[in-house]
Parts: C-alpha cells; sequence; structure tokens
C-alpha cells in the first residue's frame, strides 16, 4: 500500500462530502469526491483506493447498489467499503453489513473525533492483511 491512503467519498451532499474530505486531508489521506454513484463507478475504473465510504441515499443510482457494481471490479473485491449515511435504521444496517459485506455503518451526523479514527482502522486492517498475505511462506 502506499503511504498515504487513497480513499474515495460519495455522497450527493456537497458540504457532507466536502467534510469528509476536509477531514481526512488533514490526517494526510489523497481523497477523491464522487456526487453520485456514475461518477464513482467512472473514478472505480481507473483508479484503486483503499477504502471507499458510501451514501445510501443518493439520486439515481443507491448507495446499496453502487456497493453491488463496485464489487463486481475484481481490484475492489477486498476494498473496505463504509456507509455513511443519515438512513441508518437497522433493516439497512443488517442489509449493508450482512448482506452486501460493508465493513461498517456509520451514522449521520457523526462525531469528527471518532469519525477519522473510525474509518482509518479499516484501511490498517486491510493494509495487514495484505502483508501477511505478501509474506506468506508456501
Amino acid at each position: 500500500m502506499r503511504d498515504k491512503a487513497k480513499i474515495l467519498v460519495v455522497d450527493d451532499e456537497i458540504p457532507v462530502a466536502t467534510m469528509i474530505a476536509f477531514l481526512l486531508t488533514r490526517v494526510g489521506c489523497e481523497v477523491k469526491t464522487a456526487l453520485n454513484a456514475e461518477r464513482a463507478l467512472r473514478l472505480a475504473q481507473t483508479e484503486r483506493f483503499d477504502l471507499i465510504t458510501i451514501d445510501v441515499e443518493m439520486p439515481g443510482t443507491s448507495g446499496f447498489e453502487l456497493l453491488k457494481r463496485l464489487k463486481q471490479i475484481p481490484h475492489f473485491n477486498d476494498t473496505p467499503m463504509v456507509f455513511v449515511s443519515g438512513q441508518a435504521t437497522i433493516e439497512n444496517q443488517q442489509y449493508a453489513l450482512g448482506e452486501l459485506g460493508a465493513v461498517d455503518f456509520i451514522e449521520k451526523p457523526f462525531d469528527a473525533l471518532e469519525f477519522v479514527p473510525r474509518l482509518l482502522s479499516h484501511v490498517k486492517v486491510k493494509s495487514d492483511s495484505v502483508a501477511m498475505m505478501g509474506s506468506t511462506v508456501t
């Protein structure tokens, strides 16, 4: 993995996407934002990310559908995907975490002091897994 975590933030609300990008940039992450699923999918075709945050409710393609489509791209199979949404019903959380394979579901509004370390813990888990696979002795 690169020294800087590369994170894609997908949220149709410009102030939210901007705030998340600002918080992550302040701790040294490289951040790209997409205001809709279509833009996120275009970025996913040409770039790799260490983590993707996704809003549930967006115009057009929902965050749930976006995650399904991202998982069809081979290099995103092991990329942690976190829902960040005001739609944090029990049903949405169970569907996202259980059926879709998201690694976390963070409810908006969130506490910025808890949000960044929580996201970065998923990046660390991914990088630790990659390092362990690279050091496997056969």
